[in-house]
């Protein structure tokens, strides 16, 4: 049986470029004015515009408003140069260095219990999800050596 030829073409449903950047714009536009919003509403509550997108950018996405593919692309390059968008933030904090001179202890004790925080919320989390897996789902927990990527 052959079948050559017959096979149906997957059509790209890509954005143009155009497109992804005017979404990623509409939505931070929509985030700032509900941070501005929010901020006037709550003062002693402010709501960080990046935090408001990616809630947005999450709905979004979950409702099907907007499909993946039209900001997968933007948003694979965004990821790529992300480093690079950090430099405005170094540069500002290599600025105000006499924060860290002053507040520099404060700084390191909140970036050493966060992250020993987050190390222990991911450790209990993994364990109730494998849990979850063996005793809910009754599935195995234990990793092949087939699925391992060999690197």
């Amino acid at each position: 049986m052959a079948t050559h030829g017959k096979h149906p073409q997957k059509t790209s449903n890509r954005a143009p470029i155009l497109i992804q950047i005017g979404i990623y714009a509409t939505i931070l536009f929509i985030s700032w004015l509900i941070s501005e919003w929010g901020n006037k509403t709550f003062p002693k509550f402010p709501l960080p515009t990046p935090v408001v997108g990616l809630v947005l950018m999450y709905l979004a996405l979950t409702l099907h408003i907007i499909k993946v593919e039209w900001v997968e692309d933007l948003g694979a390059f965004l990821i790529s140069i992300i480093g690079f968008l950090f430099v405005p933030s170094g540069i500002q904090l290599a600025g105000t260095l006499n924060i860290l001179e002053n507040e520099g202890w404060k700084l390191i004790l909140v970036i050493i219990i966060s992250t020993v925080i987050l190390l222990v919320s991911v450790a209990y989390c993994t364990r109730f999800f494998i849990w979850l897996r063996v005793h809910v789902l009754h599935k195995d927990a234990q990793v092949d050596a087939d699925t391992k990527d060999e690197g």
